[in-house]
């Protein structure tokens, strides 16, 4: 199996539900560094806009489930936004979000139609927190708003 690309059905992983309504799944290095931090809060300043959307929002690193809850907690993380460990790197593998140095995720961003395709791809962003604008641009497209 590839890695997944645009109009091509998500994986199935354990921890993250696609299809039914849009779902943006985010890659980020690590909970509590400059960037991935700035990147929670912003998705966490946009959620409002997310929830409008009916978009579930999954951010997955390769920390653990102790550090994630931390991290979730101390900026106000709340669902519809999640953020789920991969310390075995499961859904990092199934979404080939592996970072080059091999140890942990790199920043990507997939955007799922609520038909379980892949409705876009982000990457290489000019700061991590543009990351949360694109996504909510990209959900907006896919439900004609």
């Amino acid at each position: 199996m590839g890695c997944p690309s645009e109009g091509e059905k998500a994986p199935e992983v354990e921890g993250i539900r696609v299809g039914g309504s849009p779902t943006v799944i985010y890659f980020f290095p690590k909970a509590f560094t400059q960037g991935c931090t700035r990147e929670l809060d912003r998705f966490v300043e946009l959620l409002g806009e997310f929830e409008r959307l009916g978009a579930r929002i999954f951010g997955v690193s390769a920390d653990g489930p102790g550090t994630m809850e931390k991290f979730a907690s101390k900026h106000g993380a709340r669902p519809p936004l999640t953020l789920v460990p991969d310390p075995e790197k499961r859904i990092i593998s199934a979404y080939c979000a592996g970072s080059e140095r091999g140890s942990g995720a790199r920043r990507v961003t997939f955007v799922v139609g609520p038909d379980g395709r892949i409705a876009a791809v982000l990457e290489k962003l000019r700061r991590a927190e543009d990351h949360a604008d694109a996504a909510l641009e990209a959900v907006r497209k896919l439900v004609g708003r």
